[in-house]
């Protein structure tokens, strides 16, 4: 089992006093890398949910660290125009070596602040869909270093290269946000022929082997090799003994982070590390084979010692 960590790029929005440094985000990639994490990872949003942008984020980080992966949970692809986007992700995956991996997802509409997001970037929400399915082959072909062009219903691109490609020859890492629970089986299609894994956040035990399972099969007819992908599970956890803390600490974090607790029980373990530990065995015995720590706390610091000490040396 390998483990990353979500760094706390929104906390710092959301705090007060508002910092005026990455000191917290430079210090927890730094113990994540000593303590041997495989990877450390962060969100996006523009405006919906305001935080420090990934790949600049990412850029800081790949010249203080050296070899844990870097990674977005989710990066919202069809905000951006994918020649820009490869171009900031191949300078990333320079700059640190060839460490970035790129968790993309198609984003949601699902209220005001969303809506008006995708409008204000000028993108109609109702094609997001399509146009992330544009966007995969033409990030993948640009982060190798090939000279594109493409006529689509979104994009057109004539003799478009990014000067720059990544260190590793597939290009850029690419894995897809993916849930069994949300029924979109176009999800599922897309992973094993537009991408190098998947990702999922809300998915229980059981939904998530449904959805590993599903993948594989759609690898098979895809002529994708299954055992070559990444299977990510995103898991948020507040640690602390006393489980009745812990729960509410979680869930006012989270009432923070989103302006409402969106997925119930979905979120979670909370509480003691021998609870925490076993819901990380679950996902394991369920076919994830790295899972990423999210902390609902306030001391985003004392919560990832407390994981370093507590729950990776059980692994």
């Amino acid at each position: 089992m390998k483990f990353g960590i979500l760094l706390p790029t929104r906390w710092l929005v959301l705090t007060e006093p508002k910092p005026d440094n990455i000191d917290t985000i430079i210090r927890m990639s730094l113990s994540a890398e000593r303590a041997g994490l495989h990877s450390v990872w962060v969100g996006d949003s523009l405006t919906a949910k305001p935080r420090l942008e990934p790949l600049t984020i990412l850029s800081a980080l790949a010249t203080v660290t050296q070899k844990i992966k870097l990674g977005t949970s989710v990066l919202i692809a069809p905000l951006r125009h994918p020649v820009l986007l490869s171009q900031s992700a191949s300078s990333v995956d320079v700059i640190s070596g060839g460490r970035v991996i790129l968790g993309l997802g198609v984003g949601g509409a699902f209220n005001e602040a969303q809506r008006r997001e995708w409008l204000n970037a000028g993108v109609n929400p109702k094609t997001r869909g399509a146009r992330f399915e544009e966007m995969l082959p033409l990030i993948k072909k640009l982060t190798k270093g090939e000279t594109v062009n493409f006529e689509g219903n979104h994009f057109n691109l004539k003799d478009v290269n990014v000067a720059l490609s990544s260190p590793n020859t597939d290009g850029v890492r690419l894995i897809l946000a993916s849930h069994w629970n949300s029924g979109i089986s176009r999800q599922i299609w897309r992973v094993p022929r537009l991408a190098d894994g998947f990702i999922s956040i809300s998915d229980y035990p059981n939904e998530y082997k449904n959805l590993a399972l599903s993948i594989k099969d759609q690898s098979i007819d895809a002529g994708k090799d299954y055992d070559s992908m990444d299977k990510v599970f995103y898991m948020t956890i507040n640690i602390n003994s006393d489980v009745d803390h812990a729960t509410s600490e979680a869930d006012k974090f989270l009432n923070q982070y989103y302006g409402m607790n969106i997925w119930g029980d979905r979120w979670g373990p909370y509480g003691t590390t021998e609870h925490i530990v076993e819901r990380i065995r679950q996902y394991q015995s369920c076919g994830a084979e790295t899972v990423v720590i999210r902390f609902a706390a306030f001391d985003q610091e004392r919560q990832m010692e407390l994981f370093i000490n507590e729950i990776l040396t059980e692994f």
